[in-house]
């Protein structure tokens, strides 16, 4: 039989170690597994199940994390193996384990599988079809996601974690445990369940009041390419927080950055590809006649128009818009009116722009190429906007 000792592996001994098993307790395993299978951080932070499981009764565990004994007890259930206090990651693996409680935490694998010190898995991937049982999220999981605007784990108070609204479990130590009815298919990052950056923004504004803060971190998930505005816009609408006057100024900041990206994006992609130059940022107007729309590039002598699209994605269904009001979709309507004059008008996105510029410049070429297809090129006046 083997225990726990130190995060070691030592045989007991005492005179029933020669095999006596009438004198086997209930919380003796049939057959325990060696701690060595478990993975460098994981052999760390474990939970009280896990320690029964090696042999390891609660009351050996509790007497040592007695005042300068060697492990301690940073949350309910789960044992730090060393004197010390714990790191970022071991913080991070003892939240998602007390948030998990019996169940398995997204994305690692169980104590017992060979090899899993080497299944963390790379930042971005999808943690899998399973649904999770906690996931990291607040700014513990932007700085998981890179962000430099947000602390450094080490330096975080409390890590946010998300649980089902159908679980019962207090907030303790550093664990601030956020329930919700929407928990997000996470991203694994170094083998951890993180919420989408979208997420995880919304979740760290709904308990700041620090709106330079805030807007610092809504300006760097644009700027640094993690998501686009409009996904984040969704989600503080999803919270209701689009009400909260700092967080209104912080979304007009952001979605002047994302336009300022996505325009040099486009100015990039047209000079890039050898696209012919455009009209930049002009509106269109029948002479003499109403207002057509505002457009980001346009080519007169082939009545071709590109828009950066930067709807929240709740306007495109006719929903709410960015201010959770009721507003009509505009899109929709400067689209009709310019195509019902003949403009050819290609919607692009910020993330298009970023991911798939061949892709879009092709689309472009081949509006551009196809002009004479679709008959006489209309008059309009163009003006700079």
């Amino acid at each position: 039989m083997s225990a726990f000792v130190d995060g070691c592996v030592t045989e007991v001994g005492g005179r029933n170690a020669g095999g006596n098993r009438g004198d086997m307790s209930h919380e003796t395993p049939v057959s325990p597994r060696p701690v060595r299978r478990l993975s460098h951080v994981r052999r760390r932070v474990v939970t009280a199940r896990t320690l029964r499981e090696h042999g390891v009764s609660a009351a050996a565990a509790g007497e040592r994390c007695r005042p300068g004994g060697p492990w301690r007890m940073p949350l309910p259930g789960v044992y730090l193996l060393h004197p010390g206090p714990p790191t970022g990651e071991e913080r991070l693996h003892a939240v998602l384990l007390y948030a998990a409680g019996a169940e398995r935490v997204p994305g690692q694998a169980s104590s017992g599988s060979a090899g899993s010190a080497g299944s963390a898995g790379s930042a971005g991937r999808p943690a899998g079809r399973e649904t999770p049982a906690a996931v990291i999220t607040g700014p513990a999981a932007l700085a998981l996601h890179g962000f430099s605007s947000t602390p450094p784990l080490s330096a975080l108070e409390h890590i946010d974690v998300l649980v089902p609204h159908t679980r019962r479990l207090r907030p303790a130590g550093c664990a601030r445990v956020v329930r919700t009815r929407h928990l997000p298919v996470p991203e694994e990052i170094t083998g951890l369940p993180v919420a989408p950056v979208p997420r995880a923004l919304a979740d760290t504004a709904a308990r700041s009041g620090d709106a330079v803060a805030v807007r610092r971190m809504l300006t760097e998930a644009v700027r640094g390419g993690h998501c686009e505005a409009r996904a984040v816009v969704r989600e503080l609408a999803r919270a209701r927080l689009l009400g909260r006057p700092h967080l209104a100024d912080a979304v007009d900041a952001l979605l002047a950055e994302s336009r300022s990206v996505a325009e040099s994006l486009l100015y990039g992609l047209v000079r890039a590809h050898g696209l012919p130059e455009p009209c930049w940022n002009v509106d269109l107007r029948l002479p003499g006649g109403p207002h057509l729309g505002g457009v980001d590039a346009y080519w007169p002598e082939r009545a071709v128009a590109v828009e950066i699209d930067l709807r929240d994605g709740t306007e495109a269904r006719g929903g709410e818009g960015a201010r959770g009001g009721a507003r009509p979709p505009a899109y929709a309507r400067k689209r009709e009116r310019l195509r019902g004059r003949g403009v050819t008008v290609v919607h692009v996105t910020a993330s298009e722009l970023r991911d798939r510029p061949a892709r879009q410049a092709a689309v472009v070429r081949t509006a551009l190429v196809t002009a004479p297809e679709r008959g006489p090129v209309p008059y309009v006046e163009v003006l700079p906007r």
